[in-house]
């Protein structure tokens, strides 16, 4: 009897042993197959300014991203995506609060599902909800919304793994579709971007709405280090933070500048100067980009290269009679002004062509191209500032002053 009872507690002992082995092997397995977690951020910045801060919390094919930017209106994203195994988005839900937006526009909510041949977006505020499907032929689809760079990390990292897959030299462009998923999405089409990895962790990137090329370095676990906007018309550089930033007490401090200081609706607002000599009237409608602690020169404007003398839309000048400007003849009528910046020197050019975007130049418009006066200033120029100002009947002066540069051109009226 003792010897039975003996038998049964050691085999209860060991059964017991086996159950722990296995359970715990099986805790351990469980540890080893799930990812771990990765917590990060982006940090944007326009010069000295910080436009756009993003915190963002990675596990396996799951991201959830918390971001607020000024890019103008400030904006306070939540949004979580679900990812295929190649990294494009499956599933994304993203809520979206606009405190400078009309009251039934404030709060968004956009849902977006991807299959292998369609994207369905679905928008819903207070107005109601839109819904819209686009074809996507295939291929890897990712989503684009200006200042929120940890999509433009999907991109990036999409497009390596199939460079990697497909045995892909550097230098070969991945074509990748991409959605808008703000509130302007129903008035875009799937757009087109192209990602060329460079080899050494670059990439640039180039799509349907972006002017120029991006350009972005890459470790080699396919994580965005920084982004440089530096040839683009959005002249943004962000770099990745490894704590995650208090989004709410930025969204916060963002806000109560807004209320403050009032909805700005445009980065570079747009301005009209009015002036006049004698029996000749003028106006000049352009943007004003700010300074923001940039150097200018050789860098936002890059030497010999035309700039739009402005931000946005081109720059228009109009005259209601003809007269002489830096030496040109121009007759009555509407034209725009762009320049050539240089090294000791800067070009006007006048251009017979109107009402085109900034980044839309034809030189065989021109109507005619002189040399004006450039000098430097003591006291920086945050604002782009445009003037006219009248000498006496017969003459006068434009005037352009940025930063710590202040370019002229005489103007004489018959």
């Amino acid at each position: 009897m003792y010897n039975q009872l003996m038998r049964s507690r050691n085999g209860y002992l060991i059964n017991r042993l086996v159950i722990c082995f296995y359970l715990s092997a099986l805790s351990l397995l469980v540890s080893c197959t799930t990812s771990p977690t990765e917590q990060y951020g982006f940090v944007t910045k326009l010069g000295t300014d910080t436009i756009a801060v993003e915190s963002v919390t990675r596990q396996g094919s799951k991201l959830t991203s918390d971001e607020v930017d000024r890019f103008p209106l400030v904006r306070v994203r939540h949004t979580e995506i679900d990812l295929n195994e190649d990294g494009s988005i499956r599933h994304l839900v993203m809520n979206i609060h606009t405190p400078g937006e009309p009251v039934n526009e404030r709060e968004r909510k956009v849902t977006v599902d991807v299959t292998s041949d369609k994207v369905h977006i679905s928008k819903t505020d207070n107005t109601g909800t839109v819904n819209r499907d686009f074809a996507t032929n295939g291929g890897i689809v990712e989503a684009h919304l200006p200042q929120m760079y940890s999509l433009y990390e999907l991109y990036f990292a999409a497009a390596l793994k199939h460079a990697v897959t497909a045995k892909m030299a550097a230098g070969s462009p991945v074509e990748i579709r991409q959605f808008y998923i703000d509130r302007e999405f129903d008035r875009f089409p799937l757009g087109r971007g192209r990602v060329t990895p460079l080899g050494g962790g670059r990439v640039e990137i180039t799509h349907d709405w972006l002017s120029g090329t991006g350009e972005a370095m890459m470790d080699s676990g396919y994580h965005m280090l920084s982004y440089s906007g530096a040839r683009t018309t959005y002249k943004v550089k962000v770099n990745r933070i490894a704590t995650p930033a208090d989004i709410k007490n930025i969204a916060t401090q963002f806000e109560t500048a807004e209320t403050k200081n009032g909805v700005v609706k445009a980065m570079s607002v747009r301005d009209t100067a009015r002036a006049q000599i004698g029996n000749a009237k003028f106006t000049v409608d352009y943007s004003r980009p700010l300074m923001r602690g940039r150097q200018l020169l050789g860098d936002v404007l890059p030497y010999d290269r035309v700039w739009r003398t402005g931000a946005n839309a081109a720059t228009q000048f109009a005259t209601s009679v003809p007269v002489k400007l830096a030496g040109m003849q121009v007759p009555a009528g509407t034209y725009t002004l762009w320049t050539v910046p240089h090294r000791a020197s800067v070009d006007l050019i006048v251009n017979k062509q109107t009402g085109q975007w900034g980044t839309e130049f034809n030189s065989s418009r021109n109507l005619g191209i002189a040399e004006m006066t450039s000098q430097a200033v003591v006291a920086p120029v945050e604002t782009f500032t445009i003037s006219i100002v009248p000498l006496d009947t017969k003459h006068g002066t434009l005037v352009m002053e940025w930063g710590f540069f202040k370019w002229t051109a005489p103007i004489e009226v018959p």
